[in-house]
């Protein structure tokens, strides 16, 4: 019986993880089982850390504009201003009002005023 060479799609298979972790430091790039493990634990928490994201970044804009808000030419907390400009139906949401905070807080104080009337 003659010998049976083994195909190309393992081998395939392989490089394919290979070239994903190709930047990883040590045997996580060259050993076959750590690449395996290295790339399912990336996955992982690049799955998780999109989560965290979102919400670091809402909690830093928040921050922002409660920074500002309690500057002494305004005389709201960050809870009363959302809450007033939703009942005036202002659609800004909190991004764009950190934006404006950092960048041009004369123009919040002016949204805030129109709040106030």
């Amino acid at each position: 019986m003659t010998r049976i060479k083994r195909g190309y799609i393992a081998r395939r298979r392989r490089t394919k993880i290979r070239l994903f972790a190709s930047t990883f430091r040590g045997a996580h790039s060259r050993l076959t089982r750590t690449i395996t493990q290295q790339k399912i634990r990336a996955l992982v928490s690049a799955h998780r850390d999109r989560g965290r994201q979102k919400r670091d970044f809402r909690r830093l804009w928040i921050t922002r504009i409660n920074a500002v808000i309690r500057d002494n030419k305004v005389y709201f907390s960050y809870s009363k201003l959302i809450n007033s400009l939703y009942k005036k139906q202002l659609l800004l949401n909190r991004k764009i009002l950190a934006q404006i905070a950092i960048l041009n807080k004369s123009c919040l104080y002016m949204i805030s005023n129109e709040i106030i009337k």
